[in-house]
């Protein structure tokens, strides 16, 4: 008997503590796991060039990259130590489960916020604009709303791409791909008639294409804030990914450096996907409101 009751209790014990090790894991924010870890885990895409896509030597990069490694920066100074970036390439679909269940700890790619969103992760603040628009053949490039009505438009799942054209047109067929990649490959082969994306990457992947003249990039279904999404209760988290995002916007504002050029080098008159003069004043103009809803950062700290 007393051999069984030391098991019982042992076996108890060891219950206890796996309840417990589990309730400190789910308890420890974002912050302290990085404090404790020195990484910060970032889901990231690998084909929403410019903002984030995997090179031809597969590393990632892109606006959003760049985004991410000031925030690496900034929590390596709040924290007092080395922090390194681990980067997880993620589909679409994928991105609020991976924070949900703390596989990530921010998502930063071409991430726009919508309501339903915003109930399972919280936003960062934006820091570019994008919209849907349509990748259509160029015989079809004087397409308007009502044309889509029984049209084949493929579009990623679970994006506001998707949404934007079901809410646009609801008698447009939608057809769900894995990947942008095989949204241009069905708009090529004509299994589809557009293939529904942000405009900035159907302008990006149009500079690179073989055959550019054959397709056309139309209309507006939806305009967006690009921002970062992180886990839900993380405030303090969210303090830092903010405060690196407006310190960016309010350096490139005032015309330093090396937030000019990090700018530059996706979106400036020399990069693959330069952004139109319309759509760049747009852009700053939307950086400008943001700086102004927040406290100015001090020259020392640009």
């Amino acid at each position: 008997m007393r051999i069984l009751g030391q098991s019982t209790t042992i076996a108890t014990l060891t219950a206890l503590f796996t309840v417990l090790g589990v309730q400190f894991a789910v308890a420890e924010s974002v912050l302290e796991k990085v404090q404790r870890t020195g990484t910060l885990t970032a889901g990231t895409s690998q084909e929403a060039q410019p903002f984030a896509f995997a090179d031809d030597q597969g590393q990632l990069q892109g606006y959003s990259i760049d985004m991410l490694k000031l925030i690496q920066t900034q929590l390596a100074k709040e924290l007092g130590r080395e922090v390194q970036l681990q980067l997880m390439p993620i589909n679409p679909e994928d991105r609020i489960p991976k924070l949900v269940q703390g596989e990530v700890d921010i998502v930063c790619d071409a991430s726009s916020y919508t309501w339903e969103r915003d109930k399972q992760i919280d936003f960062s603040v934006s820091y570019s604009l994008t919209g849907t628009r349509l990748l259509v053949k160029q015989q079809n490039a004087a397409w308007e709303t009502a044309d889509l009505a029984n049209k084949k438009i493929a579009a990623l799942a679970a994006t506001t791409n998707e949404t934007a054209i079901r809410r646009a047109q609801p008698q447009a067929q939608v057809v769900i791909v894995k990947t942008h990649a095989a949204g241009y490959k069905a708009l090529q082969q004509g299994q589809v008639d557009a293939f529904a994306a942000d405009g900035i990457l159907l302008d990006a992947w149009l500079q690179t294409a073989k055959d550019p003249n054959k397709f056309d990039v139309i209309g507006y279904f939806s305009k967006e804030g690009i921002a970062c999404m992180v886990p839900e209760n993380n405030s303090q988290f969210a303090d830092q990914v903010n405060y690196s995002l407006v310190r960016f916007m309010q350096g490139y504002l005032q015309g330093k450096e090396p937030y000019v050029s990090i700018f530059d080098r996706w979106f400036g008159d020399q990069a693959k996907a330069p952004l139109t003069q319309d759509l760049r004043d747009l852009v700053l103009e939307a950086m400008q409101l943001v700086v102004d809803f927040k406290e100015e950062i001090p020259e020392s700290d640009l």
